[in-house]
Protein backbone atom coordinates (compact mmCIF):
# COMPACT_ATOMS: atom_id res chain seq x y z
CA UNK A 1 0.00 0.00 0.00
CA UNK A 2 1.37 3.39 -1.01
CA UNK A 3 0.77 6.81 0.47
CA UNK A 4 -0.65 9.76 -1.44
CA UNK A 5 0.94 13.21 -1.23
CA UNK A 6 -1.05 16.00 0.36
CA UNK A 7 -1.44 18.40 3.26
CA UNK A 8 -1.19 16.95 6.74
CA UNK A 9 -4.63 15.64 7.83
CA UNK A 10 -5.61 16.18 11.45
CA UNK A 11 -8.21 14.74 13.78
CA UNK A 12 -8.80 11.69 15.98
CA UNK A 13 -9.28 9.37 13.00
CA UNK A 14 -5.57 9.72 12.12
CA UNK A 15 -2.31 8.47 13.58
CA UNK A 16 1.17 9.49 12.49
CA UNK A 17 4.56 7.92 11.81
CA UNK A 18 7.96 9.22 10.80
CA UNK A 19 8.62 9.06 7.07
CA UNK A 20 11.97 7.28 7.15
CA UNK A 21 14.62 8.07 4.58
CA UNK A 22 15.13 4.45 3.59
CA UNK A 23 13.98 1.63 1.33
CA UNK A 24 10.56 -0.03 1.54
CA UNK A 25 10.96 -3.72 2.29
CA UNK A 26 8.47 -6.57 2.34
CA UNK A 27 9.17 -9.41 4.77
CA UNK A 28 7.70 -12.86 4.08
CA UNK A 29 8.40 -15.60 6.61
CA UNK A 30 7.17 -19.03 5.58
CA UNK A 31 8.15 -22.19 7.46
CA UNK A 32 10.71 -20.11 9.32
CA UNK A 33 12.50 -18.94 6.17
CA UNK A 34 12.87 -15.20 5.53
CA UNK A 35 12.45 -13.57 2.12
CA UNK A 36 12.96 -9.83 1.74
CA UNK A 37 11.67 -8.03 -1.33
CA UNK A 38 11.82 -4.47 -2.65
CA UNK A 39 8.72 -2.56 -3.68
CA UNK A 40 9.31 -3.76 -7.26
CA UNK A 41 9.46 -7.40 -6.16
CA UNK A 42 13.24 -7.77 -6.35
CA UNK A 43 14.65 -10.34 -3.92
CA UNK A 44 16.86 -8.42 -1.48
CA UNK A 45 17.39 -11.16 1.11
CA UNK A 46 21.14 -11.53 0.52
CA UNK A 47 21.60 -7.75 0.64
CA UNK A 48 20.47 -7.55 4.27
CA UNK A 49 21.85 -10.63 6.07
CA UNK A 50 21.67 -8.88 9.47
CA UNK A 51 17.86 -9.25 9.31
CA UNK A 52 18.01 -13.05 9.39
CA UNK A 53 16.74 -12.97 12.99
CA UNK A 54 13.27 -12.17 11.63
CA UNK A 55 12.85 -15.94 11.24
CA UNK A 56 12.25 -16.08 15.01
CA UNK A 57 9.22 -13.75 14.89
CA UNK A 58 6.74 -16.42 13.79
CA UNK A 59 6.79 -19.43 11.45
CA UNK A 60 4.26 -17.76 9.13
CA UNK A 61 3.97 -13.98 8.93
CA UNK A 62 4.17 -11.15 6.41
CA UNK A 63 5.38 -7.70 7.45
CA UNK A 64 5.74 -4.32 5.79
CA UNK A 65 8.44 -1.87 6.78
CA UNK A 66 11.32 0.32 5.76
CA UNK A 67 14.98 -0.54 6.06
CA UNK A 68 17.23 2.33 7.08
CA UNK A 69 20.92 2.79 7.66
CA UNK A 70 21.57 5.11 10.56
CA UNK A 71 24.52 7.50 10.41
CA UNK A 72 25.04 9.69 13.48
CA UNK A 73 21.55 8.75 14.65
CA UNK A 74 19.76 9.76 11.44
CA UNK A 75 18.84 7.68 8.38
CA UNK A 76 21.31 8.01 5.49
CA UNK A 77 19.83 7.07 2.13
CA UNK A 78 23.18 7.64 0.41
CA UNK A 79 24.86 5.08 2.65
CA UNK A 80 21.97 2.65 2.26
CA UNK A 81 22.01 2.92 -1.54
CA UNK A 82 25.28 0.98 -1.66
CA UNK A 83 23.33 -2.08 -0.53
CA UNK A 84 20.96 -1.88 -3.51
CA UNK A 85 23.56 -2.87 -6.05
CA UNK A 86 25.82 -5.33 -4.29
CA UNK A 87 25.73 -7.96 -1.57
CA UNK A 88 27.75 -6.68 1.40
CA UNK A 89 30.72 -8.48 2.91
CA UNK A 90 30.47 -9.62 6.54
CA UNK A 91 32.85 -6.81 7.46
CA UNK A 92 30.59 -4.21 5.84
CA UNK A 93 27.55 -5.58 7.64
CA UNK A 94 29.34 -5.41 10.98
CA UNK A 95 30.59 -1.88 10.34
CA UNK A 96 27.29 -0.45 9.09
CA UNK A 97 24.28 -2.64 9.93
CA UNK A 98 20.83 -1.64 8.76
CA UNK A 99 17.67 -1.40 10.85
CA UNK A 100 14.22 -2.52 9.75
CA UNK A 101 11.48 -0.16 10.94
CA UNK A 102 8.42 -2.43 10.86
CA UNK A 103 5.05 -0.67 10.60
CA UNK A 104 2.45 -3.21 9.42
CA UNK A 105 1.53 -6.90 9.44
CA UNK A 106 -0.40 -8.36 6.50
CA UNK A 107 -0.63 -12.06 7.36
CA UNK A 108 -0.20 -14.15 10.46
CA UNK A 109 -0.36 -17.95 10.71
CA UNK A 110 -1.94 -18.20 7.27
CA UNK A 111 -4.69 -15.68 8.04
CA UNK A 112 -4.85 -12.55 5.86
CA UNK A 113 -5.14 -9.30 7.79
CA UNK A 114 -5.54 -7.04 4.76
CA UNK A 115 -9.18 -6.19 5.46
CA UNK A 116 -8.66 -5.57 9.17
CA UNK A 117 -8.45 -1.90 10.25
CA UNK A 118 -5.01 -0.43 10.83
CA UNK A 119 -5.56 -0.18 14.59
CA UNK A 120 -6.19 -3.93 14.78
CA UNK A 121 -3.19 -4.74 12.57
CA UNK A 122 -1.02 -2.48 14.69
CA UNK A 123 -2.09 -4.23 17.90
CA UNK A 124 -1.22 -7.57 16.29
CA UNK A 125 2.16 -6.23 15.21
CA UNK A 126 2.94 -5.04 18.75
CA UNK A 127 2.15 -8.50 20.16
CA UNK A 128 4.89 -10.02 17.98
CA UNK A 129 7.53 -8.55 20.32
CA UNK A 130 9.85 -7.38 17.57
CA UNK A 131 12.02 -5.59 20.12
CA UNK A 132 13.81 -8.86 20.79
CA UNK A 133 14.91 -9.28 17.16
CA UNK A 134 18.36 -7.88 16.30
CA UNK A 135 18.32 -4.87 13.94
CA UNK A 136 14.50 -4.66 13.97
CA UNK A 137 12.40 -1.93 15.56
CA UNK A 138 8.72 -1.14 15.70
CA UNK A 139 8.16 2.17 13.92
CA UNK A 140 6.60 4.42 16.60
CA UNK A 141 3.15 5.96 16.12
CA UNK A 142 2.02 9.34 17.43
CA UNK A 143 -1.30 11.09 18.00
CA UNK A 144 -0.17 14.67 17.34
CA UNK A 145 0.72 15.04 13.67
CA UNK A 146 1.59 18.73 13.81
CA UNK A 147 4.04 18.21 16.66
CA UNK A 148 5.63 15.26 14.87
CA UNK A 149 5.92 17.24 11.65
CA UNK A 150 7.77 20.01 13.50
CA UNK A 151 9.99 17.52 15.31
CA UNK A 152 10.99 15.74 12.10
CA UNK A 153 11.86 19.08 10.52
CA UNK A 154 14.12 19.92 13.45
CA UNK A 155 15.83 16.53 13.25
CA UNK A 156 16.35 16.77 9.51
CA UNK A 157 14.15 13.73 8.87
CA UNK A 158 12.21 13.26 5.64
CA UNK A 159 8.72 13.98 6.95
CA UNK A 160 5.55 12.35 8.25
CA UNK A 161 3.05 9.72 7.08
CA UNK A 162 -0.51 10.12 8.34
CA UNK A 163 -2.69 6.98 8.39
CA UNK A 164 -6.39 6.54 9.02
CA UNK A 165 -6.86 4.30 12.02
CA UNK A 166 -9.67 2.37 10.30
CA UNK A 167 -7.89 1.88 6.95
CA UNK A 168 -7.56 -1.59 5.40
CA UNK A 169 -4.36 -2.53 3.58
CA UNK A 170 -4.49 -2.50 -0.23
CA UNK A 171 -1.24 -3.96 -1.67
CA UNK A 172 0.31 -1.94 -4.48
CA UNK A 173 -2.36 0.77 -4.42
CA UNK A 174 -1.82 4.45 -3.67
CA UNK A 175 -4.49 5.29 -1.15
CA UNK A 176 -5.85 8.55 0.32
CA UNK A 177 -6.04 6.68 3.63
CA UNK A 178 -2.27 7.12 3.90
CA UNK A 179 -0.91 10.63 3.31
CA UNK A 180 2.79 11.48 3.13
CA UNK A 181 3.99 15.00 3.93
CA UNK A 182 7.68 15.58 3.27
CA UNK A 183 9.93 18.44 4.20
CA UNK A 184 11.30 19.71 0.90
CA UNK A 185 13.76 22.50 0.40
CA UNK A 186 15.14 23.99 -2.83
CA UNK A 187 18.62 25.32 -3.50
CA UNK A 188 20.71 26.24 -6.53
CA UNK A 189 23.89 24.23 -7.04
CA UNK A 190 26.64 24.34 -9.63
CA UNK A 191 27.30 21.26 -11.74
CA UNK A 192 30.97 20.31 -11.57
CA UNK A 193 30.76 16.97 -13.34
CA UNK A 194 28.68 13.91 -13.98
CA UNK A 195 28.82 10.13 -13.79
CA UNK A 196 27.59 7.87 -16.60
CA UNK A 197 25.11 5.06 -16.06
CA UNK A 198 26.85 1.73 -15.61
CA UNK A 199 24.71 -0.13 -18.12
CA UNK A 200 24.55 2.75 -20.64
CA UNK A 201 27.75 4.86 -20.45
CA UNK A 202 26.41 7.39 -22.94
CA UNK A 203 23.63 8.33 -20.51
CA UNK A 204 24.01 10.56 -17.47
CA UNK A 205 23.50 8.63 -14.27
CA UNK A 206 24.18 11.37 -11.74
CA UNK A 207 25.27 15.00 -11.58
CA UNK A 208 28.08 16.06 -9.25
CA UNK A 209 27.01 19.19 -7.42
CA UNK A 210 28.83 21.97 -5.64
CA UNK A 211 28.35 25.30 -3.89
CA UNK A 212 30.71 28.25 -3.65
CA UNK A 213 32.36 28.80 -0.30
CA UNK A 214 33.09 32.22 1.12
CA UNK A 215 36.53 31.94 -0.47
CA UNK A 216 35.00 31.37 -3.92
CA UNK A 217 36.14 27.76 -4.08
CA UNK A 218 33.71 25.03 -5.14
CA UNK A 219 32.71 22.71 -2.32
CA UNK A 220 31.26 19.30 -3.09
CA UNK A 221 27.57 19.08 -2.14
CA UNK A 222 26.84 15.51 -3.23
CA UNK A 223 25.49 13.81 -6.32
CA UNK A 224 21.96 13.62 -7.68
CA UNK A 225 20.50 10.95 -9.95
CA UNK A 226 16.80 11.39 -9.27
CA UNK A 227 15.15 13.54 -11.91
CA UNK A 228 17.71 13.14 -14.70
CA UNK A 229 16.46 9.95 -16.38
CA UNK A 230 13.93 11.44 -18.82
CA UNK A 231 14.95 11.44 -22.49
CA UNK A 232 14.39 15.18 -22.92
CA UNK A 233 16.40 15.94 -19.79
CA UNK A 234 19.18 13.63 -20.95
CA UNK A 235 19.43 15.32 -24.33
CA UNK A 236 19.51 18.78 -22.78
CA UNK A 237 22.12 17.90 -20.19
CA UNK A 238 24.41 16.04 -22.61
CA UNK A 239 24.46 19.00 -24.99
CA UNK A 240 25.07 21.63 -22.32
CA UNK A 241 27.60 19.59 -20.35
CA UNK A 242 29.59 18.87 -23.52
CA UNK A 243 29.89 22.61 -24.09
CA UNK A 244 31.55 23.14 -20.70
CA UNK A 245 33.60 19.93 -20.52
CA UNK A 246 36.87 20.18 -18.59
CA UNK A 247 39.95 17.99 -18.21
CA UNK A 248 40.01 18.00 -14.43
CA UNK A 249 37.86 18.35 -11.35
CA UNK A 250 36.70 21.88 -10.50
CA UNK A 251 36.14 20.97 -6.86
CA UNK A 252 38.38 22.41 -4.17
CA UNK A 253 39.14 19.01 -2.64
CA UNK A 254 39.27 15.44 -3.97
CA UNK A 255 35.87 13.78 -4.05
CA UNK A 256 35.15 10.54 -2.16
CA UNK A 257 36.05 7.51 -4.26
CA UNK A 258 32.43 6.35 -4.62
CA UNK A 259 31.40 9.76 -5.97
CA UNK A 260 34.37 10.29 -8.27
CA UNK A 261 34.29 6.85 -9.92
CA UNK A 262 34.18 7.23 -13.74
CA UNK A 263 33.42 10.95 -13.34
CA UNK A 264 33.44 13.34 -16.32
CA UNK A 265 34.32 16.90 -15.33
CA UNK A 266 33.01 20.24 -16.45
CA UNK A 267 33.49 23.91 -15.68
CA UNK A 268 30.93 24.92 -13.02
CA UNK A 269 28.88 27.22 -15.23
CA UNK A 270 25.52 25.42 -15.22
CA UNK A 271 23.17 26.07 -12.32
CA UNK A 272 20.85 23.26 -11.23
CA UNK A 273 17.80 23.73 -9.08
CA UNK A 274 17.78 20.94 -6.52
CA UNK A 275 14.90 19.83 -4.32
CA UNK A 276 16.04 18.16 -1.09
CA UNK A 277 15.18 17.54 2.56
CA UNK A 278 18.15 19.29 4.17
CA UNK A 279 21.90 19.24 4.58
CA UNK A 280 24.18 16.90 6.51
CA UNK A 281 26.71 18.24 8.99
CA UNK A 282 29.31 17.60 6.28
CA UNK A 283 27.60 19.95 3.84
CA UNK A 284 25.98 17.29 1.65
CA UNK A 285 22.45 17.39 0.27
CA UNK A 286 20.01 14.90 1.75
CA UNK A 287 17.70 13.08 -0.65
CA UNK A 288 18.30 15.48 -3.58
CA UNK A 289 16.14 15.57 -6.70
CA UNK A 290 17.10 17.42 -9.89
CA UNK A 291 14.31 19.90 -10.63
CA UNK A 292 15.82 21.55 -13.71
CA UNK A 293 18.46 23.99 -14.89
CA UNK A 294 18.16 27.61 -13.88
CA UNK A 295 17.82 29.85 -16.90
CA UNK A 296 16.90 32.98 -14.98
CA UNK A 297 20.27 33.54 -13.31
CA UNK A 298 23.66 34.47 -14.68
CA UNK A 299 26.49 31.92 -14.73
CA UNK A 300 28.37 31.71 -11.46
CA UNK A 301 31.00 34.43 -11.24
CA UNK A 302 34.65 34.05 -10.41
CA UNK A 303 37.54 31.94 -11.68
CA UNK A 304 37.54 28.17 -11.50
CA UNK A 305 38.74 26.97 -8.11
CA UNK A 306 42.23 25.66 -8.04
Amino acid sequence: MLASSGPLPVGPRWCYEVKWDGMRLGVDITDGRVRLTSRTGRDMTRHFPELAGLAEVAPDVELDGEVVLLADGSPSFAALSERFHRVPTPEQVTARPVTLMAFDVLRLYGVSLLDRPLEERRATLERLELAGVPNVRLSPIYDNGSALFSATAERGLEGVVAKRRDSPYRPGRRSPDWVKVAHRLADDCLIGGWRPERAHPSRIGALLLGTRGDDGRLRFAGRVGSGVAGDATQRMLRELLAAVAADGSPFAEPLPRDDAAAARWCAPRLIAQISHVGWTDGGRLRHPVFAGLRGDTAPAPGPLPG
